[in-house]
């Protein structure tokens, strides 16, 4: 093996763990992507709260609800396709698992706030 084979797979390998950690930052941008769709249902429950009728403004405030855990799924499934493609190197992926967690208690976040709200 000659050393530009040897550099070009060195670099190879430090292209995949940009990569895995590009992965991990994208996953966290939809996360608060997610979060902010939550805070536009908050939002507008708050200021249209005196809206009659009233289930008009809690079920568009729900329908953002369903956006944010649309986002968090969507975020989740992309983040593991792309790991499973990745080999990590030098830097440790976040596990799967992982991703599957954040995307349940971020569900089950907004699943609360929209329980909340149809009680109000």
């Amino acid at each position: 093996m000659t050393k530009s084979d040897s550099d070009s797979k060195i670099r190879t390998k430090w292209s995949e763990d940009r990569t895995i950690m590009a992965n991990e930052r994208t996953f966290s941008s939809w996360m608060g992507t997610g979060l902010g769709a939550i805070a536009v249902a908050i939002g507008l429950k708050a200021v249209f709260g005196a809206f009659e009728p009233t289930w008009a403004a809690k079920l568009v405030a729900s329908l953002f609800l369903l956006i944010a855990i649309a986002l968090f799924w969507s975020a989740r499934h992309q983040a593991c396709r792309t790991l499973e493609r990745l080999q990590d190197n030098d830097a440790e992926a976040m596990p799967t698992k992982s991703f599957t967690r954040l995307a349940v208690m971020m569900s089950v976040g907004a699943i609360s706030t929209g329980i909340i709200f149809w009680q109000l």
